[in-house]
Order: C-alpha cells, then sequence, then structure tokens
C-alpha cells in the first residue's frame, strides 16, 4: 500500500501555496526583516521547511530519518527564485514517495537531547511535516503582514482550523 494520498496531497499542498507566496517575493520581502525584531525573515523560515522535507526525501528509504542531518543550503534563504526551485523538486520527491503509511522509521529529530532514535512512521513523518510546515508559515505569515504584504487569509493555517472556518461561516 502506498501512503496515503491525502498524507502526500496536504503536504504538497501547503507546499504548493507557499511557492505562490515566494515567487512573488522580492529579494528584500523574502530575506529581510525589515528592522522587525525576529530573527529571519521569511527565507529562514521556508529554508528550514525544506531541509526537513529533504531529510525525509533523502533518508527514508534507509529506514532511519536524520533531522538533524539538514542541509542548510544559505542560498535557499536568501535568494526566492533558488528557493521556488527547491520547492519544485520537493513537491516532485514527495509525489513520488511509494511507501506504505506504516512503513516503519527510525527518527532523529532536531530537538531530541542526546542524540536519541524515536520510533516512527512514514505517515506519521508526513503528518509531523504538515504541522512543523503550517507552523513556519504562520510566522512566515506574520512578518509579510508586518512588512505590509498580505499573503493571504489562508496561508499558514491549519487544515482543521480552514475547516472549521468553512463550518462556522
Amino acid at each position: 500500500m502506498n501512503v496515503p494520498a491525502n498524507g502526500i496531497a496536504e503536504n504538497v499542498r501547503v507546499l504548493e501555496e507557499l511557492h505562490s507566496i515566494v515567487s512573488r517575493l522580492d529579494s528584500e520581502h523574502y530575506a529581510g526583516t525589515g528592522g522587525l525584531p525576529v530573527a529571519s525573515g521569511p527565507g529562514g523560515h521556508v529554508r528550514h521547511i525544506l531541509d526537513a522535507y529533504d531529510c525525509l526525501v533523502r533518508d527514508h528509504e534507509t529506514g532511519r530519518v536524520d533531522f538533524t542531518a539538514r542541509e542548510r543550503d544559505p542560498l535557499t534563504a536568501t535568494d526566492p527564485v533558488f528557493a521556488t526551485g527547491r520547492i519544485e523538486r520537493t513537491v516532485c520527491a514527495l509525489r513520488r514517495l511509494r511507501l506504505s503509511a506504516s512503513t516503519s522509521l527510525a527518527v532523529r529529530a532536531e530537538d531530541t537531547a542526546g542524540g536519541a532514535w524515536c520510533a516512527s512512521s512514514v505517515g506519521r513523518e508526513l503528518q509531523s511535516l504538515l504541522s512543523h510546515t503550517i507552523h513556519h508559515l504562520a510566522l512566515v505569515a506574520l512578518v509579510l503582514r508586518l512588512r505590509g504584504v498580505e499573503p493571504g487569509e489562508s496561508f499558514g493555517v491549519a487544515p482543521s482550523t480552514l475547516a472549521h472556518w468553512r463550518k462556522a461561516s
């Protein structure tokens, strides 16, 4: 059984939404903070998001996904054109995944004390990546809004929240 389409589809959807935003930003709005009291502009968050996806895509076949071994490519954080290409490659790689959602993985998370490996699965890691991505997109949305760029009402909002909004309206 392949990874459920919705596990891939939700991740692809948020990455395509990210692509749409990044592709319309100039270098200053993408890489800079505009004097805001934040550690990085949108580009730093995009780099961090893509690094996490790259770990899953790179390592899943070995059964050991090491999120501490991220690439941390500085060009992704500063060049929106380069970043959009990297988003496109990530989307293609996700669409090519051919594993069962229940395929077991050992995962070393970036915040694991002592570098411990934890049991997980492909499906769980896709859920985790989606949540992680949305969290960072919410930060990107905040920085952009504070700099006068509107990313859209649903950008950086969890799928369950979007469904709740639709139901409530």
